[in-house]
C-alpha cells in the first residue's frame, strides 16, 4: 500500500485538526467550501471524502483569510486559483525569512499583510474558557420535569437505514408535513441536504426525512430552523470526539475490530444521550422553575 493511502484523513479528523484554531467551524462550512471549488477533496468508490496535507494547508489558509482579513470567497478562491499546480505546499510551510529579510521590513510583506496573500496563518491557541459562577441551588415551588434516560432496552439508539431509499423535494416535504420554504431553512442552515443528484434534480436520503420530520415538531411550536443550528453544531463535535476515541478501531482493517467498533459506537451514542437528557433536565429545572 502506497503511503498517499494511508496518509489521508477523514473530514471528521480535518474537523477535529481545524478546530481548536477555528472554533466556528463546521463539517457543514466544509462541504460549502468544496461545493464552492475552493477545496476538492478525493472520493473513495463508495463516496467518502478523502483529505490530504494540501487541502487541509488550503483549508486553514482559507478560514484565516476569512477570520483575519474578511476576505469574500470569490476573493480568496482568486488567489488559490494564482497558485501553480502542486504548489499548495507553500500554505503549509513558506519559505524562510534569509537575515536581511529577517531584520528590514519589506514593504511588499507588510502590503500582503493587509489583503492576505498567500502566507501560512501563526498558530492560534484556544483562548482559556471564561470562569462560570455556579449559583446555589434554590428550591422552586414548581418546575416541570423530564424522565431520566437509564438506557434500557426502550431507549436504543436506532440503527442506521439500510436501504437506498431517495426522495425527491416534493417527496420529502410531504413525507415530513412541512413546507418547501421550511425545507429550504433546513438546507440553509445545513440541517438537511441532498443524499444525490440525478440529472440536476437533487434527491434525497432516510436521514433528511428523519430530521425533516423532526424538525416539523419543532416547527409547529413555533421554533424555527435557526434555533436548530445548536443540535448541528453538537452533533458534529460529537461525532469528532467519538472518531477520537474510536481511532484505534477505525485504524484495523480485520472483521473483529469492525464489530468491537460498531458495538462502542453504539455505547457511546447512548452514554452521550443519557448525559444529555440528564444535563437538559437540570437546565430545564433551573430555567422553567416559578
Amino acid at each position: 500500500m502506497s503511503t498517499r493511502e494511508t496518509d489521508h484523513l477523514s473530514i471528521g479528523e480535518v474537523l477535529a485538526a481545524l478546530n481548536d484554531e477555528f472554533p466556528d467551524i463546521t463539517i457543514s462550512k466544509i462541504r460549502f467550501l468544496e461545493s464552492q471549488g475552493l477545496v476538492n477533496p478525493e472520493r473513495t468508490p463508495s463516496g467518502y471524502r478523502k483529505f490530504y496535507p494540501h487541502d487541509l494547508a488550503r483549508l486553514r489558509w482559507i478560514l484565516y483569510q476569512q477570520k483575519q482579513h474578511f476576505l469574500p470567497l470569490k476573493v480568496i478562491k482568486e488567489r488559490l486559483d494564482e497558485l501553480p499546480p502542486g504548489e499548495e505546499g507553500r500554505l503549509l510551510d513558506p519559505a524562510p525569512a534569509t537575515a536581511a529579510e529577517a531584520t528590514e521590513p519589506d514593504a511588499t510583506a507588510a502590503e500582503g499583510a493587509a489583503v492576505g496573500t498567500l502566507t501560512a496563518p501563526p498558530v492560534a491557541t484556544a483562548p482559556a474558557p471564561p470562569a462560570r459562577r455556579t449559583p446555589g441551588r434554590r428550591t422552586p415551588a414548581f418546575a416541570p420535569t423530564l424522565p431520566a434516560d437509564e438506557g434500557g432496552a426502550e431507549n436504543d439508539v436506532v440503527p442506521a437505514h439500510d436501504t437506498d431509499a431517495q426522495y425527491s423535494r416534493a417527496e420529502l416535504v410531504a413525507a415530513a408535513g412541512i413546507n418547501d420554504a421550511q425545507l429550504s431553512e433546513l438546507e440553509g442552515y445545513g440541517l438537511v441536504a441532498p443524499s444525490r443528484e440525478v440529472d440536476r434534480v437533487a434527491q434525497y436520503d432516510d436521514d433528511a426525512l428523519d430530521v425533516a420530520r423532526i424538525a416539523a415538531g419543532f416547527f409547529r411550536r413555533g421554533i424555527e430552523a435557526r434555533h436548530l443550528r445548536m443540535y448541528r453544531t453538537s452533533a458534529e463535535r460529537e461525532a469528532v470526539l467519538f472518531g477520537q476515541a474510536l481511532m484505534p478501531f477505525i485504524r484495523q482493517r480485520n472483521p473483529e475490530a469492525r464489530a468491537r467498533l460498531q458495538d462502542e459506537l453504539v455505547e457511546l451514542s447512548t452514554l452521550g444521550r443519557r448525559l444529555r437528557t440528564a444535563l437538559l433536565r437540570n437546565a430545564v429545572r433551573e430555567t422553567l422553575a416559578e
